[in-house]
């Protein structure tokens, strides 16, 4: 709808009015001083952990590999479902192997019967040898006979046990106990089995309870903790009493507790960094081996300065904390924030214990650099446990 002229001239009146007054304001003194609320930051010894990212690794796993040759008869397993140690997993058609087995044992049989012929034999020739029947050449010949039956005996056991085993191993059973992955292979088909890298692989098997988490700590950690370490304090790499704390992409607390239990004998030369590991608990075998998450390591206790989240902001890549100073105007501090400690955020450098922190009102337009400011007293608390 258009507006006559006298509406037009109303308007602008009154909008030269609002004006005139702003700057009658300013000309008066302005907006009045903000008022913040500052305190020092809470000075306490505190448990310091580090975070590094890892992923879980299985404490055991193990290639399925069948050690004989043969078509696979029977799968005794579901894909992904838990086995136990010594479960039957597949079946490789057992007749050669169990016709092996047989003829094996009619081998022994065969040197047993010879063994006992040459040995009555050899003792017909003591006899005749004592009556000067025969030379002694015939019963050492005899006692040859004897010797080489009893060798083909032994020789023939031990082609018995090996067929016997090879019949064993036509069960392929399981190695451990664990999560089993999928089959690599369905019943009919020809398997290669054996003691070289050219055999079958039929599945795999991982150990779930408990399991590894395994990450990378930089040189300037390792350094700090063997410095630490040396003084006393707790070595996070080679005590094995060093608890972490670890939550997976999902979790901002940390539920899953383990100790350390093993770090590497050198360091990288390509990435500066040295890896370690921890060992925890996975009753419920909800923890994945591959699956990314966070630790937190015990690094003993340190001297911090404590000041809550709310009271730092950011200038591009900076964390900045406001102060005010002696003459009540506001000071940045840059700052190098540490990890949280009872509710309320570490900070390990840029502060001083007698800075006054901007911990209320920050977020006013008029609390900026150089700005003057009223502060109130105010408290820092930590969470209550």
């Amino acid at each position: 709808m258009a507006l006559n002229a006298p509406s037009v001239l109303l308007c602008g009146t009154v909008a030269l009015l609002i004006v005139s007054l702003q700057h009658t304001a300013m000309a008066q003194g302005g907006p009045p001083t903000p008022k913040v609320i500052v305190s020092t930051p809470i000075a306490k010894r505190v448990p310091r952990w580090d975070e590094f990212t890892g992923r879980f690794e299985p404490i055991e796993q193990v290639e399925v590999r069948p050690r004989v040759s043969g078509f696979i008869d029977q799968i005794h397993f579901k894909d992904g479902e838990m086995v136990q140690k010594d479960d039957v997993l597949f079946t490789i058609d057992p007749r050669p192997y169990q016709i092996a087995a047989d003829s094996a044992k009619a081998d022994v049989m065969k040197a047993k019967a010879q063994v006992v012929f040459a040995f009555a034999d050899y003792e017909r020739g003591e006899q005749l040898v004592a009556s000067r029947t025969v030379p002694v050449k015939e019963l050492e010949q005899r006692k040859a006979n004897l010797d080489t039956a009893t060798a083909t005996e032994e020789s023939a056991d031990a082609a018995l046990r090996n067929a016997d085993l090879n019949l064993q191993w036509t069960e392929v059973r399981a190695p451990l106990g664990g999560r089993i992955s999928d089959r690599k292979v369905d019943v009919g088909n020809l398997v290669a089995g054996g003691q070289g890298t050219s055999t079958t692989l039929l599945t795999t098997i991982v150990r779930l309870d408990p399991i590894y988490f395994v990450f990378e700590a930089s040189e300037a950690d390792y350094l700090r903790y063997s410095r630490q370490a040396v003084t006393g304090g707790p070595t996070a790499a080679r005590d094995a009493a060093t608890p972490v704390q670890i939550n997976l992409a999902d979790e901002t607390d940390w539920p899953h507790h383990g100790v350390m239990n093993f770090v590497d004998n050198r360091l990288s030369s390509r990435s500066g960094t040295i890896r370690g590991r921890a060992i925890l608990d996975n009753k419920d075998l909800f923890l994945t081996p591959g699956t990314f998450g966070r630790v937190r390591v015990f690094g003993g206790d340190i001297d911090a300065l404590l000041i809550p989240d709310q009271a730092i902001s950011s200038d591009q890549a900076n964390k900045i904390v406001m102060t005010v100073g002696p003459d009540n105007k506001i000071v940045p501090k840059p700052v190098i924030l540490g990890p949280l400690a009872e509710g309320l955020r570490v900070i390990t450098s840029g502060l001083a214990a007698t800075d006054q922190v901007v911990i209320s009102g920050i977020a006013n337009p008029f609390v900026r650099p150089g700005a003057q400011v009223d502060p109130v007293p105010g408290d820092i608390k930590t969470a209550e446990k």
